[in-house]
């Protein structure tokens, strides 16, 4: 027999193959051309091989799964054709469309029940111990945030596997048979036995199928035990409770014992005693809500007890608060007195620029077209040799002040390429006009203290940055401006990649849809393509396993470079036994941890992941699956490590879950005895009380004698205004991420925020003076108040500007200062705590026109309180009375009590 020859395709035949690959490159040629201007991108970080792994890992898992669901439908698809009588041979047409659609339908089913970062995390994390064990099965953390996702996942696969490829074999094997038999139902009388045969199907592969679905079942149902340790029981707790332990536990390996049992009666061809399997499920849904509603609920807190001490204990660890935390009394007496020369360093670091007002302020008295202050951060830094809290302000592009020019090509994307300079200020330090006394400003940038110095200005790379950009091209690049003309500069750095050649710039122009970029003639041989400029998006696409803080900070380095700081978070939601929290953008967790803080150079783009909490699993974990992208936090910079400092997202977390969680005891943790609330204050008159945030300033930590960078928020009792306590988080050096709770005594009423508040406002001479301010055309402003600890007590300061209606300036007018029952408003910060020294050694204050009110304790002399035992008593009784009605808020009545102490002394 001759050899047969292979048929050659018709010309019209070709010409369709060739019109499909060109429709086919012309619908995916973008996808193409971004895949290849990703990895111009990644070789200019220097981090290839972590972008290959991340390919691998985002998409390797998916790929795998594919051919497995597609291999298991294909053969049950078969095998439900050979079932009918037929074969995929016969229908050759069909074959090939079926093909397709069973190819198409497995990708959408791999996509669905894998996750490739989840089989990441499994070969990253496997394995991986903690110092931490679940109370139940007393398995380590990595097993919750690793192991178990991942068995889940493979458990689903496998039933969707199953299921699928039932459901497509009982399809073709029905469709195929009732085709073939229908037509003999066309004449004469139809037999009813003939259709019962027909809807009859046995099949060992369908049995097969079906025992592999209920096995997966059983195994859902065995891991199911651990999923308990995450069940909510409202605001009772999270885990496993009484019920859980004495009947869900044993039900669940009850039910998983009835579905392999019910797969061997299915393999036995006994299918309708297979379902009277299921009684199991029916017994799990009864039996524990009548337990639980019959036995549990009237002894609720004896029998829940000790799964309330699990609970507390694992949500204190999930959120960090059980290491590197102290928990101390605080002795604070409202009316104690400070001693002024030793805290010196504290009291000229108060911060009386509020970050909001020191930005409107810049707005207006350096404004440099077309940038603007996208942000404005608190940082320390040394100047003069002494430790000083600042203000600092990034100048970003704003091309919207170029009104229609912004729309033109050249402006966008090779003329206005970046941001410039950056202003700072020392948070205390006023002009005599009420504005901040800035130590760098205007542009170019001018440092007025030899403590600092700007040697790179330009920031290619910040919060607000458009792109794409090019630069060293032919076209000057806007610096600044300078009177009626224009500083222009040309990049030097090494950011960007190269995209001289016209090859490169068409893969540019068609990933971004831009032909400008290869039409233009601007572009040289030296020209560079810089893309993703937006510092979270640049960490997001390097790193999206991190979540990364939303609000950047620069840094001056002391060779005058400006560098982003950025914290990274590991989060997750598996922490057995611990309370979710849900942020303000939404973002829910029940584990938190600080564990990356991310440099990014504002003139190179350079990026850096160091790593700072290798006592995190889930870091551990990333640091195996990318070997070259994280550095160890013993590496970093000095000149930048000196301003790490305690996020205030994971704070704020933190002290949401400690106001709660504070109290240990499951007795008053379950009757909410003590329950706490962030502090809270007003902007003003009428405004509605709101939470106060955390604040970043320079202060000592009662205890320590040295003035550090700290965050602090204050605690109040529920309902109540008073203080109950102070979370404080340290930022400098060694004790960077420690935590300081300080409890203050229940019998000494501290007052709040919301209380020195309503002091201020009712005083008469500042009501006035507000009053008059607002009706002369002038806003008056307020910022939250600052309730400092020191040495036994706490000064409040009060800052209070002052703003045209018809222009955003705010200037710093007064300042109040509130110490025990002593109120001190003046022009001047200085003048205040002047007064407030001389206030407390018994003297007048200075004639400056300074407003002081006092109660009779502190502003009188000691000579005149030697009076007899009974006016003593009197004072004391009315002194007491004040401090309970100010507490209540009743300062009227207060005010009485204070009347009576003065006409007492006045005897």
């Amino acid at each position: 027999m001759a050899k047969m020859l292979p048929r050659r395709r018709s010309p019209q035949q070709r010409i369709a193959l060739l019109a499909l690959a060109v429709v086919l490159l012309l619908v995916f040629s973008r996808s193409i051309c971004g895949f290849v201007i990703d990895y111009f991108w990644w070789r200019e970080l220097g981090q290839v091989p972590t972008w290959l792994r991340m390919n691998l890992y985002r998409y390797g898992p998916g790929l795998g799964a594919w051919l497995i669901v597609f291999l298991v439908l294909w053969i049950a698809h078969a095998r439900g054709l050979k079932h009918a009588g037929t074969g995929l041979s016969e229908h050759p047409w069909y074959a090939r469309i079926s093909t397709l659609v069973l190819l198409l339908v497995s990708l959408v089913i791999a996509t669905i029940a894998v996750d490739g970062w989840t089989v990441a995390r499994y070969v990253g994390g496997r394995g991986e111990e903690s110092g931490w064990r679940d109370p139940v099965f007393a398995r380590p953390l990595g097993f919750y945030f690793f192991e178990l996702p991942f068995y889940f996942m493979l458990i689903h696969f496998l039933e969707v596997c199953a299921f699928g490829g039932a459901l497509v074999y009982y399809a073709a094997a029905r469709g195929w048979q009732l085709r073939r038999e229908l037509p003999n139902f066309g004449a004469g009388e139809i037999d009813l036995g003939d259709l019962r045969t027909l809807g009859r199907l046995e099949s060992g592969l369908l049995r097969g199928l079906t025992a592999v679905f209920l096995a997966g079942l059983a195994a859902d149902f065995w891991l199911g035990r651990y999923d308990l340790l995450l069940s909510d029981h409202g605001n009772l707790m999270v885990g496993i409770d009484y019920v859980q332990q004495t009947f869900g536990l044993p039900l669940q390996t009850v039910k998983a014992l009835a579905a392999l049992f019910a797969a061997g009666l299915v393999l036995g061809g006994r299918r309708k005693l297979a379902l009277a399997c299921a009684v199991v499920l029916v017994i799990d849904y009864m039996i524990p809500p009548l337990v639980s509603t019959l036995y549990v609920r009237p002894n609720e807190l004896a029998l829940e007890k000790p799964y309330l001490h699990r609970h507390i204990e694992a949500t204190r660890s999930a959120f960090g608060l059980d290491s590197r935390v102290r928990e101390t009394e605080f002795a604070a007496h409202k009316e104690a007195r400070i001693d002024f020369v030793r805290n010196r360093p504290l009291l000229d670091n108060v911060r009386l620029w509020d970050w909001r007002a020191f930005h409107d302020t810049l707005s207006q008295s350096q404004p440099l077209r077309p940038y603007a202050y996208a942000d404005t951060d608190v940082d320390r830094y040394r100047i003069d040799g002494q430790l000083r809290q600042v203000l600092l302000a990034p100048r970003e592009l704003a091309l919207d002040q170029l009104g229609d020019a912004r729309n033109r090509w050249i402006n966008r994307a090779l003329t206005f390429t970046h941001g410039y300079g950056l202003v700072l200020a020392e948070a205390n330090r006023i002009t005599s006009t009420g504005l901040p006394e800035l130590l760098v400003k205007d542009a170019p940038v001018e440092v007025l203290t030899p403590s600092l110095k700007v040697t790179r200005p330009e920031a290619y790379y910040g919060e607000t940055e458009t792109e794409p950009v090019f630069v060293r091209t032919a076209q000057p690049e806007f610096n600044y401006p300078s009177g009626s003309s224009e500083v222009s500069t040309r990049y030097e750095g090494r950011g960007g990649f190269p995209i001289s050649s016209a090859g490169k710039r068409a893969i540019a122009a068609v990933a971004f849809g831009d032909w400008n970029i290869l039409l233009t003639n601007a572009l040289t041989p030296e020209s560079r393509m810089m893309m993703r400029r937006r510092v979270v998006e640049r960490l997001n696409e390097l790193a999206e396993f991190i979540t990364w803080d939303s609000d950047p900070y620069m840094v001056i380095t002391d060779a005058g470079r400006l560098v982003w700081i950025v914290d990274g978070y590991m989060t997750s939601e598996a922490h057995p036994y611990a309370r979710r929290v849900t942020t303000e953008n939404n973002a829910r967790f029940n584990y938190i941890r600080n564990s990356v803080k991310a440099t990014v150079d504002a003139y190179d783009g350079d990026v850096h992941l160091y790593v700072f909490d290798e006592q995190d699993p889930l870091v551990r974990a990333y640091m195996r699956l990318f070997p070259e992208l994280f550095v160890p936090a013993s590496t970093m910079p000095a000149d930048l490590r000196a301003h790490t400092r305690y996020p205030e997202v994971l704070f704020r977390a933190q002290a949401e879950i400690y106001r709660t969680y504070h109290m240990r005891d499951p007795e008053s943790y379950y009757n909410r005895a003590d329950l706490w609330d962030l502090a809270t204050y007003t902007t003003g008159q009428g405004s509605q009380p709101q939470p106060v945030t955390p604040t970043y300033m320079v202060a000592m930590v009662p205890g320590e004698s040295t003035p550090e960078f700290l965050l602090m928020v204050p605690f109040t009792p529920r309902n109540k205004q008073n203080l109950i306590g102070v979370m404080v988080a340290r930022c400098d050096g060694p004790h960077l991420g420690e935590i300081v709770f300080l409890y203050l005594p229940k019998q000494e009423v501290i007052p709040g925020p919301l209380q020195i508040e309503a002091l201020i406002n009712q005083d008469p001479i500042i009501s006035k003076d507000l009053t008059l301010w607002s009706t002369q055309g002038s806003q008056v402003l307020r910022s939250q108040i600052l309730a400092l600890p020191i040495d036994q007590t706490f000064l409040y300061v009060a800052p209070i500007y002052i703003q045209a209606s018809n222009a955003r300036m705010p200037q710093l007018r007064k300042v109040a200062l509130a110490m025990g029952n002593t109120l001190i408003y003046a022009d001047t910060y200085e003048q205040a705590l002047a007064d407030l020294e001389a206030v407390q050694r018994g003297k007048a204050p200075a004639a400056t026109g300074a407003a002081v009110s006092a109660a009779a304790p502190l502003a009188t002399p000691s000579s005149t309180l030697a009076t007899p035992d009974r006016r003593l008593e009197e004072i004391r009784g009315h002194l007491q009375r004040y401090r309970e009605l100010a507490a209540q808020g009743k300062w009227a009545d207060a005010g009485k009590e204070l009347e009576a102490i003065a006409a007492i002394v006045g005897k």
